[in-house]
């Protein structure tokens, strides 16, 4: 969650705001209390919030009164529900009104401090404009996608075709290639774009939550639900729901995700009343979803249902003349968002970046040039730098004895997320390693894909893949 969002609260219990100031209390998130309705509205006028926290009030119209006010006037705005009514009609009710969930009191920190978290993520998702600037040429330093090569060029023309249309769309890509930028940018030309854009990473969610957090839960529905919840089918009802890496959910809750999708319609977990639902879904994955159909891991009629329309998002490496632009690009940004002085990269430097594998993608382009901004002390940054950047991902360079170790390349990579603010380390990790592993398999097995997928417990067909992806293999 990005520092300095704001909330609104408006409840006359005064152990809301304790709570959220207690559970919030290393972040920087800003509370502002309202005392009464002219407060309240007071409030807007000073202020942009990222959500709002409404209880009891003492206002005739209660807190849904006021929750549709807001609603016509803010529709993005999320709005959090907390009343000691836990009844399942007011739930109903206040959730078809439009609020971001419903709580009912007593508040429990663990829930108020997930749900409150989800929404400003949500807000300022919504809020933050993504920009079409192939040759980067303008100075908002907004999300931006930026490249000239024929493949980006093919994604502008997708993203135009597809985001005034309503159907599903299939975003496909390498991990770090930019998925949730292009469902972002759908998003944002849609015709729901005046509606939430609700998300869910169906890969960082373990299984036995993933149901109750994409379909809501009834009280009792299974230890620990010890109220009612809305899930995110509910919040992103007339809005858009991102489903990412959808490759990795769960094979009984395709079925589940694939009847929703045809019948617009569900019951949350431990429940037996049919919630209607009208719901953009764009998903995206890295998986190959052909494969797993394959192998028994998707279901083929959920995959024609999400592929309705597809965006393919190509690799770093399939974006010929791309890489200094891109470098560029976040030269000016991160360097406006770290407070340095501009600093420019050497022709070579470029080059060498361009040479490189980059698994990572543009994630891990953009990791590098933040680490150069941040160690070239306000000079060029040169090729020799780039290269010591390089090594610190690439666990191959590394000497048995004089060289770093394992744990001391896994120490780095940590010092690089504590001190320089890089983002994603764990697969940018993963795939270091993968490659270092497939390179040395293959090497040993003198090329023969047979016998490396056996030695590795994989199949022949993801190491051929995964081994192109990283340019041990020619495509």
């Amino acid at each position: 969650m990005a520092a300095l969002s704001q909330v609104l609260i408006f409840d006359r219990d005064p152990d809301t705001a304790e709570i959220l100031r207690e559970v919030f209390s290393e972040s920087e998130t800003r509370f502002i209390p309202a005392r009464d309705l002219s407060g309240f509205y007071d409030s807007f006028e000073g202020h942009r919030f990222d959500a709002v926290v409404l209880g009891e009030n003492g206002e005739e119209s209660g807190p849904l009164g006021l929750l549709r006010e807001l609603k016509k006037s803010y529709p993005l705005l999320p709005v959090l529900v907390t009343l000691s009514d836990s009844s399942s009609e007011s739930a109903i009710e206040i959730v078809k009104s439009g609020a971001f969930d419903f709580l009912a009191k007593p508040l429990l920190r663990e829930e108020i401090e997930k749900s409150l978290r989800e929404a400003i993520e949500c807000s300022q998702k919504a809020g933050a404009s993504v920009s079409i600037d192939p040759y980067d040429e303008r100075d908002d330093f907004s999300d931006t996608l930026v490249g000239t090569s024929r493949a980006m060029m093919d994604v502008y023309k997708n993203l135009g075709r597809l985001s005034s249309t309503p159907v599903t769309v299939l975003i496909r890509g390498e991990t770090g290639t930019g998925k949730e930028l292009v469902a972002r940018a759908l998003y944002q030309h849609g015709h729901r774009a005046h509606r939430p854009f609700i998300t869910v990473n169906c890969a960082a969610i373990p299984d036995n939550l993933l149901e109750s957090e994409l379909f809501g839960h009834e009280k009792g529905a299974f230890t620990g639900a010890t109220s009612n919840r809305i899930g995110k089918f509910e919040q992103a009802h007339e809005a858009t729901l991102f489903l990412d890496e959808i490759g990795d959910l769960d094979h009984s809750l395709q079925a589940k995700l694939l009847r929703v999708l045809q019948e617009k319609r569900f019951q949350r977990v431990g429940g037996n009343r049919e919630i209607l639902t009208d719901v953009r879904i764009i998903a995206a994955t890295h998986q190959p979803i052909e494969q797993m159909i394959n192998e028994g891991k998707f279901r083929e009629d959920l995959f024609y249902r999400l592929n309705v329309a597809s965006i393919k998002l190509p690799p770093l490496r399939d974006r010929a003349g791309d890489v200094p632009v891109l470098a560029g690009h976040f030269l000016k940004r991160l360097g406006s968002e770290l407070g340095l002085p501009p600093v420019g990269i050497s022709r070579a430097a470029t080059q060498r970046l361009e040479s490189s594998p980059l698994p990572g993608n543009v994630r891990q382009l953009q990791n590098i040039i933040r680490r150069a901004l941040l160690r070239s002390r306000g000079y060029e940054i040169d090729r020799a730098l780039i290269d010591s950047l390089l090594r610190e991902t690439d666990v191959s360079e590394f000497e048995s004895e004089e060289g770093l170790s394992l744990q001391k390349w896994s120490q780095s990579l940590v010092d690089s997320a504590e001190n320089d603010g890089v983002r994603g380390i764990h697969g940018e990790a993963m795939e270091t390693l993968e490659r270092v592993l497939f390179d040395e398999t293959l090497r040993r097995c003198g090329g023969n894909i047979s016998h490396a997928s056996q030695w590795l417990g994989i199949s022949r067909i993801t190491l051929r893949e995964k081994s192109k992806r990283y340019g041990i293999l020619k495509a």
